[in-house]
Protein backbone atom coordinates (compact mmCIF):
# COMPACT_ATOMS: atom_id res chain seq x y z
CA UNK A 1 0.00 0.00 0.00
CA UNK A 2 1.33 3.38 -1.10
CA UNK A 3 0.83 6.89 0.37
CA UNK A 4 -1.39 8.50 -2.93
CA UNK A 5 -2.34 11.63 -2.50
CA UNK A 6 -3.86 13.56 -5.42
CA UNK A 7 -1.29 14.33 -7.90
CA UNK A 8 -1.89 18.33 -8.04
CA UNK A 9 -1.44 18.40 -4.33
CA UNK A 10 2.22 16.19 -4.25
CA UNK A 11 3.87 19.14 -5.13
CA UNK A 12 2.12 21.52 -3.05
CA UNK A 13 2.29 19.90 0.34
CA UNK A 14 5.06 21.43 2.73
CA UNK A 15 5.46 20.82 5.92
CA UNK A 16 4.40 23.65 8.73
CA UNK A 17 4.93 24.58 12.55
CA UNK A 18 2.42 22.62 14.92
CA UNK A 19 1.82 21.03 18.07
CA UNK A 20 -0.63 17.93 19.65
CA UNK A 21 -0.86 14.95 19.56
CA UNK A 22 1.41 15.04 16.79
CA UNK A 23 4.42 14.85 19.22
CA UNK A 24 5.24 11.59 18.55
CA UNK A 25 3.43 9.72 20.47
CA UNK A 26 0.63 7.05 19.80
CA UNK A 27 -2.75 8.74 20.04
CA UNK A 28 -4.73 6.85 22.84
CA UNK A 29 -7.78 5.49 20.41
CA UNK A 30 -4.56 3.51 18.84
CA UNK A 31 -4.02 1.45 21.81
CA UNK A 32 -5.36 -1.92 22.40
CA UNK A 33 -9.24 -2.55 22.94
CA UNK A 34 -12.65 -4.08 23.14
CA UNK A 35 -13.67 -5.49 20.05
CA UNK A 36 -17.36 -6.61 18.73
CA UNK A 37 -16.48 -9.75 20.10
CA UNK A 38 -15.12 -8.59 23.49
CA UNK A 39 -16.64 -5.98 26.04
CA UNK A 40 -15.88 -2.50 27.05
CA UNK A 41 -15.75 -2.65 30.71
CA UNK A 42 -16.99 -6.54 30.57
CA UNK A 43 -20.33 -6.79 30.40
CA UNK A 44 -20.92 -4.32 27.84
CA UNK A 45 -20.25 -5.75 23.80
CA UNK A 46 -20.26 -3.67 20.99
CA UNK A 47 -23.15 -4.08 18.59
CA UNK A 48 -22.31 -6.09 15.47
CA UNK A 49 -23.95 -5.10 12.90
CA UNK A 50 -22.08 -2.22 12.39
CA UNK A 51 -18.62 -2.59 14.58
CA UNK A 52 -16.38 -5.32 12.88
CA UNK A 53 -13.95 -7.01 14.93
CA UNK A 54 -10.22 -6.13 13.26
CA UNK A 55 -7.30 -7.04 15.83
CA UNK A 56 -5.47 -3.55 16.64
CA UNK A 57 -8.21 -1.20 15.12
CA UNK A 58 -10.71 0.59 16.87
CA UNK A 59 -13.84 1.85 16.11
CA UNK A 60 -14.20 0.00 12.88
CA UNK A 61 -17.63 0.08 11.67
CA UNK A 62 -19.36 -0.39 8.61
CA UNK A 63 -21.69 2.60 7.18
CA UNK A 64 -23.84 0.68 5.72
CA UNK A 65 -26.88 -1.44 6.73
CA UNK A 66 -29.62 1.31 7.68
CA UNK A 67 -33.00 1.36 5.98
CA UNK A 68 -33.92 4.78 3.91
CA UNK A 69 -37.35 5.78 4.98
CA UNK A 70 -39.64 6.46 2.12
CA UNK A 71 -43.25 7.65 1.93
CA UNK A 72 -44.11 5.45 -1.40
CA UNK A 73 -46.15 2.44 -0.55
CA UNK A 74 -45.83 -0.68 -2.72
CA UNK A 75 -42.06 -0.26 -3.57
CA UNK A 76 -39.33 -2.23 -2.50
CA UNK A 77 -37.50 -1.26 0.75
CA UNK A 78 -34.47 1.17 0.30
CA UNK A 79 -31.16 0.80 2.67
CA UNK A 80 -27.84 2.42 2.64
CA UNK A 81 -25.41 -0.21 0.63
CA UNK A 82 -23.10 -2.58 2.89
CA UNK A 83 -19.40 -3.98 2.55
CA UNK A 84 -18.63 -0.57 0.74
CA UNK A 85 -17.77 2.50 3.01
CA UNK A 86 -15.86 1.59 6.41
CA UNK A 87 -15.12 3.88 8.82
CA UNK A 88 -12.37 3.87 11.81
CA UNK A 89 -9.52 5.59 13.79
CA UNK A 90 -6.22 5.48 12.80
CA UNK A 91 -4.94 2.16 12.22
CA UNK A 92 -1.32 2.44 12.84
CA UNK A 93 -1.52 -0.34 15.41
CA UNK A 94 -3.35 -2.51 12.42
CA UNK A 95 -1.94 -6.59 13.47
CA UNK A 96 -1.59 -9.20 10.86
CA UNK A 97 -4.82 -10.26 12.30
CA UNK A 98 -6.20 -7.03 11.65
CA UNK A 99 -4.68 -6.51 7.98
CA UNK A 100 -6.07 -10.30 7.41
CA UNK A 101 -9.90 -8.99 8.44
CA UNK A 102 -9.57 -5.68 5.97
CA UNK A 103 -8.30 -8.03 3.14
CA UNK A 104 -11.60 -9.88 3.57
CA UNK A 105 -13.58 -6.75 3.47
CA UNK A 106 -11.76 -5.82 0.54
CA UNK A 107 -10.94 -2.50 1.02
CA UNK A 108 -8.66 -1.14 -1.89
CA UNK A 109 -8.52 2.51 -0.74
CA UNK A 110 -7.91 3.63 2.70
CA UNK A 111 -8.47 7.65 3.04
CA UNK A 112 -6.61 9.32 5.84
CA UNK A 113 -7.95 12.75 6.87
CA UNK A 114 -5.28 13.47 9.19
CA UNK A 115 -2.45 16.58 8.67
CA UNK A 116 1.12 15.65 8.57
CA UNK A 117 1.17 16.71 12.26
CA UNK A 118 -0.58 13.73 13.20
CA UNK A 119 1.67 10.83 12.58
CA UNK A 120 5.44 9.58 11.12
CA UNK A 121 7.39 11.81 14.07
CA UNK A 122 8.44 7.88 15.47
CA UNK A 123 8.24 4.66 14.09
CA UNK A 124 4.93 3.69 16.15
CA UNK A 125 3.30 6.46 14.70
CA UNK A 126 4.62 5.51 10.72
CA UNK A 127 1.05 5.28 8.70
CA UNK A 128 -0.52 1.32 8.59
CA UNK A 129 0.77 -0.42 5.12
CA UNK A 130 -0.63 -3.31 3.57
CA UNK A 131 -0.90 -5.07 0.37
CA UNK A 132 -3.91 -5.10 -2.05
CA UNK A 133 -4.67 -1.66 -0.30
CA UNK A 134 -3.57 2.08 -1.38
CA UNK A 135 -3.33 4.72 1.46
CA UNK A 136 -4.44 7.79 -0.02
CA UNK A 137 -3.27 11.15 2.61
CA UNK A 138 -6.41 13.44 1.92
CA UNK A 139 -5.57 16.03 4.93
CA UNK A 140 -8.53 18.64 5.72
CA UNK A 141 -6.05 21.01 7.31
CA UNK A 142 -2.51 19.72 5.83
CA UNK A 143 -0.46 21.56 8.73
CA UNK A 144 -3.12 21.66 11.55
CA UNK A 145 -3.25 19.05 14.27
CA UNK A 146 -7.08 18.55 13.82
CA UNK A 147 -7.22 15.67 16.60
CA UNK A 148 -10.10 15.07 18.97
CA UNK A 149 -7.27 16.76 21.63
CA UNK A 150 -6.39 19.79 19.53
CA UNK A 151 -9.96 20.57 18.80
CA UNK A 152 -11.32 20.65 21.95
CA UNK A 153 -8.41 22.72 23.11
CA UNK A 154 -8.45 24.89 20.25
CA UNK A 155 -11.85 25.92 20.08
CA UNK A 156 -12.29 25.93 24.09
CA UNK A 157 -8.81 27.81 25.76
CA UNK A 158 -10.39 29.87 28.17
CA UNK A 159 -13.39 31.34 29.89
CA UNK A 160 -15.99 32.53 27.12
CA UNK A 161 -14.78 29.70 24.44
CA UNK A 162 -14.83 27.05 26.96
CA UNK A 163 -18.60 28.23 27.89
CA UNK A 164 -19.29 27.90 24.41
CA UNK A 165 -19.18 24.20 24.96
CA UNK A 166 -20.59 24.06 28.27
CA UNK A 167 -23.47 25.46 30.19
CA UNK A 168 -22.45 24.83 33.31
CA UNK A 169 -21.31 21.38 35.27
CA UNK A 170 -23.35 18.84 33.65
CA UNK A 171 -24.97 20.09 30.89
CA UNK A 172 -23.94 19.91 27.38
CA UNK A 173 -24.56 22.32 24.46
CA UNK A 174 -23.66 22.29 21.04
CA UNK A 175 -22.64 25.49 19.80
CA UNK A 176 -19.10 25.01 20.30
CA UNK A 177 -19.16 21.65 18.34
CA UNK A 178 -20.76 23.60 15.64
CA UNK A 179 -18.13 26.35 14.98
CA UNK A 180 -15.24 23.31 15.26
CA UNK A 181 -17.07 21.49 12.84
CA UNK A 182 -17.94 24.74 10.27
CA UNK A 183 -14.31 25.05 10.49
CA UNK A 184 -13.91 21.66 9.21
CA UNK A 185 -16.56 22.05 6.43
CA UNK A 186 -14.70 25.26 5.70
CA UNK A 187 -11.29 23.41 5.42
CA UNK A 188 -12.58 20.38 3.10
CA UNK A 189 -13.88 22.97 0.89
CA UNK A 190 -11.14 25.26 0.95
CA UNK A 191 -9.84 25.99 -2.84
CA UNK A 192 -6.64 26.23 -1.78
CA UNK A 193 -6.22 22.85 -0.41
CA UNK A 194 -5.60 21.34 -3.55
CA UNK A 195 -5.55 17.73 -1.63
CA UNK A 196 -9.80 18.22 -1.52
CA UNK A 197 -10.13 15.71 0.44
CA UNK A 198 -13.88 15.18 0.99
CA UNK A 199 -14.00 15.79 -2.89
CA UNK A 200 -11.82 13.36 -4.18
CA UNK A 201 -13.79 10.21 -2.30
CA UNK A 202 -16.88 11.32 -3.36
CA UNK A 203 -15.52 11.23 -7.08
CA UNK A 204 -14.00 7.58 -6.30
CA UNK A 205 -17.51 6.31 -5.15
CA UNK A 206 -18.91 7.99 -8.14
CA UNK A 207 -16.37 6.59 -10.62
CA UNK A 208 -15.67 2.94 -9.46
CA UNK A 209 -18.04 0.15 -10.64
CA UNK A 210 -16.04 -2.96 -9.84
CA UNK A 211 -18.64 -5.62 -9.23
CA UNK A 212 -15.65 -8.14 -8.43
CA UNK A 213 -15.65 -6.30 -5.01
CA UNK A 214 -19.21 -6.80 -4.16
CA UNK A 215 -20.14 -8.95 -1.00
CA UNK A 216 -22.77 -10.58 -3.44
CA UNK A 217 -23.71 -11.26 -6.79
CA UNK A 218 -25.78 -7.69 -7.95
CA UNK A 219 -29.53 -8.30 -9.06
CA UNK A 220 -30.67 -6.75 -12.25
CA UNK A 221 -32.16 -3.60 -10.40
CA UNK A 222 -28.38 -3.07 -8.26
CA UNK A 223 -25.40 -1.20 -9.94
CA UNK A 224 -22.25 -3.17 -9.20
CA UNK A 225 -20.56 -2.10 -5.80
CA UNK A 226 -18.17 0.41 -5.82
CA UNK A 227 -14.44 -0.66 -4.24
CA UNK A 228 -14.64 -0.53 -0.85
CA UNK A 229 -12.80 2.11 0.79
CA UNK A 230 -12.04 2.92 4.85
CA UNK A 231 -11.82 6.27 5.76
CA UNK A 232 -10.34 7.66 9.33
CA UNK A 233 -8.69 10.54 10.78
CA UNK A 234 -6.99 9.83 14.47
CA UNK A 235 -10.08 8.67 16.52
CA UNK A 236 -12.54 8.19 13.46
CA UNK A 237 -14.97 10.65 15.27
CA UNK A 238 -14.92 14.80 13.66
CA UNK A 239 -13.14 14.91 10.48
CA UNK A 240 -14.38 11.39 9.77
CA UNK A 241 -17.74 11.88 11.34
CA UNK A 242 -18.65 14.77 9.08
CA UNK A 243 -17.56 13.32 5.79
CA UNK A 244 -19.73 9.90 6.87
CA UNK A 245 -23.03 12.70 7.85
CA UNK A 246 -22.88 14.06 4.42
CA UNK A 247 -22.41 11.03 2.43
CA UNK A 248 -25.43 9.61 4.15
CA UNK A 249 -27.32 13.04 4.07
CA UNK A 250 -27.02 12.63 0.19
CA UNK A 251 -28.09 9.81 0.89
CA UNK A 252 -31.88 10.21 1.94
CA UNK A 253 -31.29 9.17 5.62
CA UNK A 254 -33.06 11.15 8.06
CA UNK A 255 -30.83 13.31 10.36
CA UNK A 256 -31.93 11.35 13.30
CA UNK A 257 -30.42 8.15 12.07
CA UNK A 258 -27.24 10.13 10.74
CA UNK A 259 -26.77 11.57 14.07
CA UNK A 260 -27.00 8.20 16.10
CA UNK A 261 -24.27 6.66 13.19
CA UNK A 262 -22.51 9.58 14.35
CA UNK A 263 -22.77 8.84 18.80
CA UNK A 264 -22.00 5.22 18.28
CA UNK A 265 -18.40 6.53 18.41
CA UNK A 266 -18.66 6.86 22.05
CA UNK A 267 -19.36 3.38 21.86
CA UNK A 268 -16.41 2.61 19.76
CA UNK A 269 -14.03 4.29 21.75
CA UNK A 270 -15.51 4.34 25.00
CA UNK A 271 -12.86 1.80 26.44
CA UNK A 272 -10.22 4.33 25.79
CA UNK A 273 -12.04 7.67 26.69
CA UNK A 274 -10.11 7.96 29.96
CA UNK A 275 -6.63 8.12 28.18
CA UNK A 276 -8.05 9.95 25.62
CA UNK A 277 -9.40 12.66 28.28
CA UNK A 278 -6.18 12.25 30.05
CA UNK A 279 -4.55 13.54 27.43
CA UNK A 280 -6.74 16.72 27.08
CA UNK A 281 -6.45 17.57 30.61
CA UNK A 282 -2.41 18.03 29.79
CA UNK A 283 -3.49 21.36 28.28
CA UNK A 284 -3.94 23.93 31.11
CA UNK A 285 -6.85 25.66 29.09
CA UNK A 286 -9.17 22.82 30.98
CA UNK A 287 -7.99 24.16 34.68
CA UNK A 288 -8.51 20.47 36.00
CA UNK A 289 -11.82 20.39 34.83
CA UNK A 290 -12.14 16.65 33.77
CA UNK A 291 -15.65 16.57 33.54
CA UNK A 292 -15.44 19.17 30.80
CA UNK A 293 -12.80 17.53 28.93
CA UNK A 294 -15.18 14.51 28.94
CA UNK A 295 -17.86 16.57 26.84
CA UNK A 296 -15.16 18.21 24.75
CA UNK A 297 -14.04 14.75 23.48
CA UNK A 298 -17.73 13.01 23.34
CA UNK A 299 -19.61 12.44 20.05
CA UNK A 300 -23.35 13.06 21.34
CA UNK A 301 -25.77 12.92 18.46
CA UNK A 302 -27.15 16.64 19.51
CA UNK A 303 -24.20 17.69 18.65
CA UNK A 304 -24.04 16.34 14.85
CA UNK A 305 -28.00 17.15 14.87
CA UNK A 306 -27.30 20.90 15.53
CA UNK A 307 -24.20 20.42 12.77
CA UNK A 308 -27.11 19.02 10.20
CA UNK A 309 -28.84 22.25 10.91
CA UNK A 310 -25.98 24.54 10.44
CA UNK A 311 -25.60 22.81 7.25
CA UNK A 312 -29.06 23.63 5.72
CA UNK A 313 -28.80 26.91 7.38
CA UNK A 314 -25.46 27.79 5.93
CA UNK A 315 -25.09 26.07 2.69
CA UNK A 316 -28.91 25.07 1.63
CA UNK A 317 -28.26 21.66 2.69
CA UNK A 318 -25.93 18.95 2.16
CA UNK A 319 -26.21 18.29 -1.38
CA UNK A 320 -25.65 22.37 -2.20
CA UNK A 321 -22.47 21.80 0.01
CA UNK A 322 -21.25 19.09 -1.86
CA UNK A 323 -21.94 20.76 -5.20
CA UNK A 324 -21.04 24.53 -4.77
CA UNK A 325 -18.53 23.92 -2.31
CA UNK A 326 -16.67 20.89 -3.01
CA UNK A 327 -17.33 20.60 -6.72
CA UNK A 328 -18.82 17.72 -6.82
CA UNK A 329 -20.99 17.16 -10.22
CA UNK A 330 -24.65 16.79 -10.10
CA UNK A 331 -24.21 14.05 -12.21
CA UNK A 332 -21.61 12.75 -9.76
CA UNK A 333 -24.08 13.20 -7.07
CA UNK A 334 -26.97 10.90 -8.87
CA UNK A 335 -24.05 8.20 -9.64
CA UNK A 336 -23.18 8.01 -5.98
CA UNK A 337 -26.72 7.46 -5.26
CA UNK A 338 -27.48 4.60 -8.01
CA UNK A 339 -24.76 2.26 -6.24
CA UNK A 340 -24.86 3.31 -2.73
CA UNK A 341 -29.10 2.82 -2.49
CA UNK A 342 -30.03 -0.57 -2.43
CA UNK A 343 -33.15 -2.67 -2.26
CA UNK A 344 -33.54 -4.73 0.58
CA UNK A 345 -33.18 -8.00 -0.85
CA UNK A 346 -35.46 -11.35 0.68
CA UNK A 347 -33.39 -12.26 3.79
CA UNK A 348 -31.08 -9.28 3.96
CA UNK A 349 -34.03 -7.56 6.41
CA UNK A 350 -32.41 -9.47 9.24
CA UNK A 351 -29.21 -7.67 8.46
CA UNK A 352 -30.27 -4.14 8.60
CA UNK A 353 -28.85 -1.99 11.34
CA UNK A 354 -30.86 -2.08 14.24
CA UNK A 355 -30.19 1.29 14.79
CA UNK A 356 -33.03 2.26 18.03
CA UNK A 357 -31.38 -1.08 19.88
CA UNK A 358 -28.06 0.38 19.18
CA UNK A 359 -29.15 3.79 20.15
CA UNK A 360 -29.83 2.59 23.80
CA UNK A 361 -26.69 0.72 24.19
CA UNK A 362 -24.83 3.98 23.66
CA UNK A 363 -27.21 5.60 26.04
CA UNK A 364 -26.01 3.21 28.78
CA UNK A 365 -22.68 4.02 27.80
CA UNK A 366 -23.64 7.57 29.42
CA UNK A 367 -25.13 6.46 32.40
CA UNK A 368 -21.78 4.62 33.38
Amino acid sequence: MSVQPPAAAAAAATAGPGSGSGSGSPHPSQLPGPTPSSSVDGNFLLPSPPFISAPGLINLRDIGGYEIPTTTSGHRKKMVRKGVIFRSADPTQLTDEGVAVMQKLGITHVYDFRSKLEFGKTPETEPKEWAGAQRCHVPVFPDVDMSPEALAVRFQLRNSRFRDYTDGPAVITTQGFVRAYSTILAGAADPHNTYAPYRTIFQQLASSSSSSSSSSSPSPSTPPSPSPLLVHCSAGKDRTGLFVALLLSLLHLPPTIIAHEYSLTDLGLAHRKPAIVDHVMLDPAFDGDRAAAERMVSSRKESMLATLQYIDEEYGGAEKYVIERLGVTKEEVERIREVMIVDVEGGEEQGLVDWRRNAEAVEEVYRR
